[in-house]
């Protein structure tokens, strides 16, 4: 069974980073496109961010514009979500999922129905 496990959660002080990482397990990362997501309590799940497994495009949501990178490390079958000047409104569970069908490019970003594979998640906490 296809898995990916999601780490480097945790608790940081506002306009601090964190390094999220994405592992797959029993699978080639590279051939799927990769999503990151997040979930704040009692809202819906939103897509922060992807990276295309074509041609390695990402998408940022407004949101996070500037602040956080979708990176890929095809020999460690990772992928990375650098997050820099966190904000409390960063607050949540991220997730990492997987689709095969290339389903990111720099104007179409990650929405939970299309992918298929998904991770545990990893709560990240921004506060002081």
């Amino acid at each position: 069974q296809l898995q990916l496990v999601e780490s480097g959660g945790g608790l940081v002080q506002p306009g601090g980073s964190l390094r999220l990482s994405c592992a797959g397990s029993r699978f080639t990362l590279d051939y799927y496109a990769i999503g990151w997501f997040r979930q704040a309590p009692g809202k819906e799940r939103e897509g922060v961010s992807c990276i295309s497994s074509s041609d390695g495009s990402t998408y940022y949501a407004d949101s996070v514009k500037g602040r956080f990178t979708i990176s890929r490390d095809n020999a460690k079958n990772t992928v990375y979500l650098q997050m820099n000047s966190l904000k409390p409104e960063d607050t949540a569970v991220y997730y990492c999922a997987a689709v095969s069908a290339d389903y990111c490019s720099e104007t179409l970003g990650p929405r939970v129905y299309e992918y298929d594979y998904w991770g545990q998640g990893t709560q990240v906490t921004v506060s002081s």
